[in-house]
């Protein structure tokens, strides 16, 4: 079960989990319904499996202001900083293998700060089957944690 602490990634996470498969296509997903916090979402290409490999084709806004980089259309191998590409790509690897949500919270070094945030990592499948796409969502701490709920 998912210990998922801040209110807009629990409202992600229902969202996923409303419909009637085990994991919604990415057809079942509306942006307009994700207003509340598309900003803060990273939609993720599977390609492959041997190796698996990552493509970003949704970098959120909140996102690419807060880490100062743009991912949008590039693959994770791009992505700068080596340590969080890496745990990225654990990460993505495990929930597309599985077809289970991931949920976590960590800390992440930017502008010389240790930042926490949380984030949960949803897989996507047009058959229902194989993962083909994933939907992330990442709020830091200090992203006014307390007032998401309003």
């Amino acid at each position: 079960m998912l210990r998922i602490e801040h209110p807009k990634l629990q409202q992600l996470f229902d969202y996923w989990a409303s419909g009637e498969r085990k994991m919604p296509s990415r057809g079942d997903i509306d942006p307009l319904d994700l207003t509340f916090i598309i900003g803060n979402v990273i939609l993720i290409d599977v390609i492959g499996d041997d190796p698996r490999r990552f493509r970003i084709r949704l970098h959120g806004t909140n996102l690419t202001e807060r880490v100062g980089h743009d991912l949008t259309g590039k693959m994770l191998d791009e992505m700068p900083d080596a340590e969080f590409r890496d745990l990225s790509r654990l990460s993505f690897t495990k929930v597309s293998r599985t077809g289970k949500p991931l949920q976590a919270r960590r800390d992440r070094v930017l502008d010389g700060k240790s930042r926490r945030y949380e984030t949960i990592i949803l897989p996507l499948s047009g058959d229902d089957a194989r993962v083909d796409m994933l939907i992330c969502g990442l709020i830091y701490d200090d992203e006014s944690r307390w007032a998401a709920a309003g």
